[in-house]
């Protein structure tokens, strides 16, 4: 129906078919005297998307989450992952060969402690691993009196025969018209940290980190703009920059080594063992450095210090350049959510639609707006009981017809240049039921109160989540996730280290993009999620003691105000709801169709009327 650039929906292959691939696994083991062998899903960078040379866990096992690890010993085998894709794992992995196990509780180590035995020699590569998972595999070692062995290279490169070349993608300038800032500022205030940290160099590990830092964007992975790299900022002197030279232009190699020294990422171990060489203290984010970094440090007589990467905090804080392309980022998906939106009005009630026809329609839309840079993450389009599956995504085999009466859950967002969007509207096709109404209306009010929430300068989003789940709470129900994540500028759609959740112990400041998305499901019924991306804003309050923060909500959409019951909702709710239609109204309505134009008056319409 419509032509998709940037998703697909093949179904990957699994099952059985794959049990070849771990004999093959363990004969490599037992040449390398290895009991056994940790596989995460990761690649050096600890990155949400993976290039698929990285893709080791999905090649042995079958299973493509975003999330997971597996654990292969001569006799048995373990799948480890979150409650997310328990489902999913059933479906893709065999099981004679594996075992599908919880991913946090119990953890991985735990299982590890059951089943090694004395002697035993555990394999890893730490490269794939940070030192504190390391730390955590050799305890589970130490108490089955097993030994934790680092591998030079990768047993299972050794046998996966057709593995894709690392990523080569081009290079591109993000320039000072989106990034608002010079490499120079940057790497300024980079080195006013170090100082603050006492540190003499900071190792950037993470990809996002040296992207921002050097005003560069890449398509190494899917989804996020990212130039997969290492860099060296040391506190004194030139950065370091390590970069596949194939990615770089002339024009873009002269731009980052007017701020750096370039290299090949083959360079990185020597340079970083002369930076430590004379005993200096580097600086290693706990997140996303790799075991062999710090073992590189430590060995050439340096002081590995683990923490928080500064850059990340200093990436959060978006800056006027930055909050003016969201603006408008996010004007432009509102278009295409509008077209979108009308569209499944129109065409869904019939049941002539599918999931994959929403996923292509509205990426189609939003590739119509000119500025589309790819998807920010693969759209969750969830129809009846798949809108319950949270990480829900659709595939040839599991695509479902969308039928009056289910409710279309559906999760996605944009990479423009100028911004990157995230948005979630839960769609009722034909009639809704009392309880459908009563669930959307609670998880509506959980937004609402984020929205207008008024705190502190220094508050946490720990200190806000429960406010999304305060009506569900009423109903004796809640959501398993977080209620807001952070969000880059043309980057990762998922950006630390502030989060609006139970574990969100980073203070929120202005500048900050963040999620708002509280939600309820029911398993094998439906599911409900309501997303806005709000930025973190000065609230002026007479008589304040002290500077207080709220949000300002950038998403252009309307919220169906078919599954709301008004009765349930206070005054000030319906003035917050009504008021955010008028602005989605009157940003949008200049430049859409006449049909559409109609159909959004419609949506936006008085709550009350």
């Amino acid at each position: 129906m419509f032509e998709a650039l940037f998703q697909t929906f093949e179904d990957p292959e699994g099952g059985v078919a794959l049990t070849a691939r771990l004999a093959a696994f363990r004969e490599e083991l037992r040449r390398r005297n290895l009991t056994g062998f940790v596989v995460p899903r990761a690649d050096q960078q600890q990155n949400e998307y993976v290039p698929p040379s990285d893709e080791r866990l999905a090649w042995l096992t079958g299973f493509t989450g975003s999330a997971g690890m597996a654990v292969v010993l001569r006799d048995r085998a373990a799948l480890f992952v979150d409650g997310r894709y328990t489902l999913q794992a059933g479906k893709q992995v065999d099981p004679a060969a594996w075992a599908i196990t919880p991913l946090v509780d119990p953890p991985p180590e735990r299982w590890l402690e059951i089943h090694l035995t004395m002697g035993d020699r555990l394999g890893f590569d730490p490269w794939l691993h940070t030192t504190a998972a390391v730390e955590r595999l050799s305890a589970a070692c130490a108490k089955a009196g097993a030994e934790l062995v680092a591998v030079d290279a990768n047993p299972v490169d050794a046998v996966w025969t057709e593995r894709p070349a690392p990523p080569v993608g081009p290079v591109s300038s993000h320039g000072p018209e989106f990034s608002g800032e010079s490499e120079a500022a940057k790497l300024a205030r980079i080195r006013s940290e170090l100082e603050r940290l006492k540190l003499d160099a900071v190792v950037l590990s993470d990809s996002h980190a040296v992207a921002w830092t050097f005003n560069i964007r890449g398509s190494d992975v899917a989804h996020t703009p990212l130039p997969l790299s290492y860099a060296i900022v040391p506190k004194d002197g030139r950065p370091c920059l390590f970069i596949d030279g194939r990615k770089l232009s002339n024009s873009i190699r002269d731009q980052l080594e007017y701020y750096a020294e370039v290299d090949g990422p083959e360079a990185l171990t020597a340079r970083l063992a002369d930076f430590a060489a004379s005993g200096a203290a580097i600086g290693l984010d706990s997140a996303t450095a790799a075991d062999a970094l710090s073992r590189i440090v430590t060995e050439a007589g340096g002081k590995p210090v683990r923490g928080n990467d500064p850059v990340a905090r200093l990436k959060a804080v978006k800056n006027d350049t930055e909050i003016a392309g969201a603006r408008a980022a996010h004007q432009r998906d509102g278009v295409a959510l509008a077209r979108f939106l009308a569209f499944i009005d129109r065409e869904a009630p019939s049941g002539a639609l599918t999931e994959i026809d929403a996923v292509e329609a509205l990426e189609t839309f939003r590739r119509e707006t000119g500025a589309l840079r790819d998807v920010s993450f693969p759209t969750i389009a969830g129809a009846g009981p798949n809108g319950a599956i949270v990480h829900y995504r659709v595939s040839r085999k599991s695509n479902r017809r969308i039928r009056p009466g289910d409710l279309l859950l559906i999760d996605s967002g944009g990479q423009y240049q100028d911004g990157t969007t995230d948005v979630t509207r839960t769609i009722a096709i034909g009639t809704p039921t009392a309880e459908m109404r009563d669930r959307f209306t609670r998880v509506l009010r959980g937004h609402i109160a984020i929205a207008r929430a008024v705190f502190p300068e220094g508050t946490s989003g720990a200190q806000i989540d429960t406010l999304a789940r305060q009506f569900l709470w009423q109903a004796g129900i809640d959501f398993e996730h977080g209620t807001g994540h952070g969000v880059g500028s043309y980057l990762s759609v998922h950006e630390g280290p502030a989060r609006i959740s139970k574990l969100g112990t980073t203070p929120l400041k202005r500048g900050m993009i963040l999620s708002n998305e509280p939600g309820y499901y029911k398993a094998g019924d439906y599911g409900i999620r309501i997303e806005n991306l709000e930025l973190v804003t000065a609230a002026e309050i007479a008589g304040a003691e002290k500077p207080m923060n709220g949000f300002e909500t950038l998403t252009l959409a309307p919220i169906d105000r078919r599954l709301i019951d008004p009765a349930a909702m206070t005054d000030d709710e319906i003035r917050w709801l009504d008021a955010y239609h008028v602005r989605v109204c009157d940003t949008l309505r200049g430049t859409l169709d006449d049909a559409t134009r109609s159909w959004l008056e419609a949506a936006t319409a008085p709550l009350r009327a």
